[in-house]
């Protein structure tokens, strides 16, 4: 397998265009043509995750937090982040991110979490919600193959892997010409009656101008009449978890039980002590801004990491507990992936996937 094939397997599995619009995600550093030779997982890529994959022969490293995230301006051995990306290219490592696209998966990184603290059948805090349009085309029907062709060639009315995915209903188109009118069909001042298509079909936000223009541009009629109708679906993926845990905690015994099933030697809670949890709800990483969603949906406390100071003051305010589990608690993610990859690639491949044994948390804990 070779790294163009594992990125075709990511995408399928975790698509990159899932990720957030201000993400970097998918080959950072490498050559698609490379053979994997074996995968190491992290959370970050530092020098000392560069040199254990090297150590244990993995020419591939998947992290969660994307190296290259801002500016880079320059390449240099032993200079802060360049000494990285130095050595990666140096020693043919590829680099591969899968960051606010693994967090969404129904198996990501917040599953992963919430199987950790124990949580009884998890379900997405923040569903993800895909914006689209149902178009709406009336049409002569001897001209109608003509102008769905001319919209299928253009990549329009596709359905996951279905392609030319169009409705049609029959009916009696109804006008009359008046004034400078030119009519394709008919005559001024003349009501005509023309057998018509309704075409319908579907596409995503973002080709309505492009479907717009085609739609003038193929279809015969002078003036053609033609909707778009703004839907939403929900998607199988989205921001945090929610759930019920195995048990219910007190407040000191919840954070010591976190403390051992996350290894974490600190946790911070802002609240009422003299809670008792059942219903907890988990963003990994920063999650801040859906304290009170969880709240409302029903959570005893909101579990997420980088909590500031004002943050916390103000959830206190408004009567929501949050626990403070530093951004640090996602390196669940390095075990988490090493299942996921072991699921999707093909066994007869017989290749390595190592989770890090580095631990990349910037603090130390007094």
């Amino acid at each position: 397998m070779n790294i163009k094939t594992l990125l075709h397997t990511l995408n399928q599995h975790v698509p990159f265009d899932s990720a957030e619009s201000w993400d970097n995600v998918g080959l950072l550093i490498g050559n698609t043509e490379d053979h994997v030779e074996g995968i190491l997982t992290t959370l970050d890529c530092t020098i000392d995750v560069v040199n254990e994959a090297i150590e244990k022969q993995c020419n591939t490293i998947i992290a969660h937090h994307p190296l290259i995230f801002k500016g880079v301006k320059s390449i240099i051995a032993n200079q802060g982040y360049g000494s990285i990306l130095y050595a990666l290219i140096q020693n043919n490592i590829n680099l591969i991110a899968l960051h606010t696209n693994l967090d969404v998966h129904p198996r990501g990184v917040n599953a992963m979490l919430a199987e950790r603290i124990g949580m009884n059948a998890p379900e997405f805090l923040n569903v993800n919600m895909k914006s689209y349009y149902k178009v709406q085309v009336f049409i002569p029907q001897t001209s109608a193959d003509a102008f769905k062709n001319a919209l299928s060639d253009a990549g329009i009315a596709k359905e996951g892997n279905y392609e030319y995915a169009f409705f049609n209903a029959m009916g009696t188109g109804q006008f009359k010409p008046v004034g400078d009118a030119n009519p394709t069909i008919g005559a001024l001042n003349q009501i005509e009656n023309v057998e018509e298509l309704k075409v319908e079909f579907m596409i995503d936000q973002h080709q309505r101008d492009l479907t717009e223009k085609l739609i003038i541009k193929y279809h015969p009629y002078e003036t053609p009449v033609y909707d778009f109708i703004p839907l939403e679906k929900s998607l199988q993926q989205g921001l945090g978890m929610i759930g019920q845990l195995h048990q219910s905690f007190t407040v000191p015994d919840f954070i010591n039980h976190l403390k051992t099933v996350l290894n974490m030697p600190s946790i911070r809670f802002i609240g009422d002590n003299d809670t008792l949890i059942n219903t907890v709800a988990i963003v990994g990483g920063s999650g801040i801004g859906l304290e009170t969603l969880a709240q409302k949906k029903g959570a005893d406390v909101f579990i997420t990491g980088d909590i500031k100071h004002h943050e916390a003051l103000d959830a206190k305010i408004e009567g929501i507990n949050l626990i403070d589990i530093n951004h640090y608690s996602e390196y669940v993610m390095k075990e988490g992936l090493v299942t996921l990859l072991s699921d999707w690639l093909n066994p007869n491949e017989s290749l390595n996937i190592l989770a890090s044994s580095i631990n990349t948390d910037p603090y130390t804990y007094y």
